[in-house]
């Protein structure tokens, strides 16, 4: 009995004991499980909310374009280099290798591959630290919105409860388009398209397999595996194993698959480098748009802008300055040049050249001459002679070419300028002075002109530079005021517009990330000249046989059969040499000189240094416009015999000069 008994209370004791071993694991399985719940919401109320990813703001890459659209002249971005592709300009090769390369089971799983889990789990466990992280595509979209980097169990687990939120709401291809516009690749770019055009030159669409292996390699290790770097041999064989792994899961033929491996994709990367095209036109754009915009606002816009850059003429007149300015170098020491082309129509600026070679720092390269304050010496005339006529001059009026004595230049010592030639021509027509740009007839109608009212006109045509009145005299006429080459042409733009200005242009329209228009040019051009005066000026400056006896009938600014209006200037001392000419839809001005200020040999004239280099662009553009002729001016009103500007004071200076003679011998 007792045996029984014994046996009896073992069997109750092991019972209890069973039975409190299976509570205890229950109470533990179920505090356990308390606390994963009270984690896991805890992570996930602070986990950011997935919410409308397709209404978000990416940084986007803004890329500035000639007038077509079709040649990019500089892409603007910060950190993120990016363009934004829809899901038909993401070719299935692009896919295809990303899933290979990333998550082959990306159709199939919930945002969260637990197969992988595992396998990365042992890996980690063994290493004693995480060493994979078994990530999803989804989860690497998750990690590129809304986490960092940092390989934490936090992110890990906030990663997982964002892909599956992502997964709920979104199809698989509507997050592998994500991914692939998302994801970094190195060197700046981010997405597929950028990707595509920084490596391999090309868009895209045109990748072949090999190079979309290559590019699907890339994003597990953007710094180590980048074809820039050392780990080349490296990058070669991952960009093997997604191939081969591809040829696995039969998602090409074989015989594409063994194409794609005897590929030397390598030899295909082109070097790392950040293009620009026309420089100093496009940091000229950059400075209007930062007027209104900031420059991270620019960068990451996704803009864009296409500009009034006309391709071929920006590309021909880099030629004809580069080789122009060669050749003046050789002859007058002559070592930079700039050329500014406007269509006086618009005022859009269809070329702009700021210097021979913007990447020479020997000659200050990077200065953008087309905008700095240079003298434009007797390319100023047109506008003295312009306002003159304002107050009833004509072509036909008369002025007195001879010695000059026009007093205290402000130094104390007399102005008494002299031409050119070096000679006197007498009474010659207000056409003929202006024509051979004479300096005695010009400072004679600057002063009658006044050379407050000469300032003012200058402003109306759009010279902002000449400002502080007490600078200038009566040396004005001559080009002694500085100006800038662009608004020097825009200004002579005026008279080929019939009187019309308009602000000079270089954006003509701006588009966002989806096309859609936020601004584009119209023309508000503005009467600033009575279209008389405007003719007249053309009249005289188109004239050939006027300039002759000064220029020569074969001079560089007459072109055989073709209407056009041009003046040339040369300061003081050969520092500036100038040339700016039009037609009624073409106007072009040319700056040589050097950029340190100093002379250019003697003999470096405007005729000599700038026109042949304006001649040759006038030339080569000609052809694409109509032959129009200048409008011709009213002549009925003009007086019938001749008439003398300011016949009294001319008279004075007569007898003065007179009488100086006489007190000289």
């Amino acid at each position: 009995m007792g045996d029984k008994k014994r046996k009896k209370s073992n069997r109750r004791n092991i019972f209890y004991y069973f039975k409190q071993t299976v509570l205890g694991v229950f109470d533990a399985g179920m505090i356990l499980a308390g606390v994963l719940v009270v984690v896991a919401v805890f992570f996930y109320l602070d986990t950011p909310k997935v919410g409308d990813l397709s209404k978000r703001e990416i940084a986007q890459t803004s890329v500035i374009y000639d007038r077509t659209g079709e040649h990019i002249l500089y892409e603007l971005f910060g950190e993120e280099n990016r363009e934004i592709l829809s899901h038909n300009e993401i070719p299935d090769i692009v896919r295809i290798a990303t899933i290979a390369a990333e998550d082959d089971a990306f159709y199939s799983h919930i945002g969260v591959d637990f197969k992988s889990i595992l396998r990365a789990a042992k890996v980690n466990v063994e290493s004693d630290s995480i060493e994979q992280g078994a990530s999803t595509i989804t989860q690497q979209l998750a990690r590129s919105i809304f986490l960092s980097d940092k390989k934490t169990l936090e992110r890990k687990i906030k990663e997982a409860i964002l892909a599956v939120e992502i997964e709920k709401k979104y199809s698989k291809d509507e997050i592998l388009d994500m991914y692939l516009n998302e994801v970094p690749y190195g060197s700046n770019a981010y997405g597929i398209s950028t990707a595509a055009q920084t490596f391999f030159g090309k868009s895209a669409s045109e990748l072949s397999l090999d190079e979309a292996a290559l590019l699907a390699a890339l994003p597990k290790a953007t710094t180590h595996l980048s074809p820039y770097g050392e780990n080349r041999k490296e990058l070669e064989i991952r960009r093997k194993k997604i191939i081969r792994r591809i040829g696995e899961l039969k998602l090409m033929k074989n015989e594409e698959i063994q194409k794609a491996l005897a590929q030397n994709t390598l030899g295909k990367i082109i070097p790392l480098k950040r293009k620009i095209n026309a420089p100093h036109f496009v940091f000229y754009v950059l400075d209007k748009l930062k007027k209104n915009y900031s420059r991270d606002f620019l960068e990451k816009s996704g803009w864009k802008i296409l500009t009034s850059l006309d391709w071929e003429m920006q590309t021909e007149a880099e030629k004809i300055v580069r080789d122009g300015v060669a050749m003046d170098e050789k002859k007058y020491r002559a070592t930079n040049g700039s050329l500014v082309a406007i269509d006086p129509k618009t005022g859009e600026i269809l070329a702009m050249v700021g210097s021979r070679n913007y990447f020479d720092g020997v000659i200050d390269g990077q200065v953008n001459v087309a905008l700095q304050l240079r003298q434009p010496g007797s390319a100023f005339k047109p506008i003295v002679y312009a306002r003159a006529m304002e107050e009833g001059y004509q072509p036909e009026t008369m002025l007195y070419d001879e010695q000059t004595n026009f007093g205290p230049d402000g130094s104390g010592r007399s102005y008494i300028p002299q031409n050119y030639d070096g000679k006197f021509h007498g009474a010659v027509s207000v056409r003929q002075a202006l024509a051979m740009s004479l300096n005695i007839p010009a400072v004679k109608t600057l002063r009658y002109a006044g050379i407050d009212d000469v300032l003012e006109l200058a402003r109306r045509m759009g010279i902002t530079t000449l400002i502080d009145r007490k600078n200038y005299g009566l040396s004005l006429a001559l080009g002694g005021g500085a100006i800038n080459l662009l608004e020097g042409t825009s200004a002579f733009s005026v008279f080929a517009n019939d009187g019309i200005r308009n602000d000079p242009v270089s954006v003509i329209k701006i588009s966002n990330a989806s096309g859609k228009t936020g601004y584009e040019f119209s023309s508000n051009g503005k009467k600033v000249i009575d279209s008389q005066i405007a003719r007249k000026i053309n009249s005289i400056l188109s004239d050939n046989q006027a300039r002759t006896p000064i220029f020569g009938p074969n001079n560089a600014l007459h072109i055989d059969g073709a209407n056009v209006a041009a003046k040339t200037g040369t300061n003081q001392d050969y520092r500036d040499g100038w040339t700016i000419g039009y037609t009624p839809d073409l106007a072009a001005g040319v700056w040589i000189g050097n950029n340190d200020n100093s002379s250019m040999a003697y003999g470096a004239d405007g005729s000599y240094v700038a026109a042949p280099i304006w001649r040759s662009f006038m030339v080569k553009f000609l052809g694409r416009f109509s032959n129009e002729k200048f409008a011709e001016y009213d002549k009925k009103d003009l007086p019938k015999k001749l008439v003398f500007g300011e016949p009294k004071k001319q008279e004075i200076e007569k007898d003065k000069v007179k009488k100086n003679k006489k007190g000289k011998k």
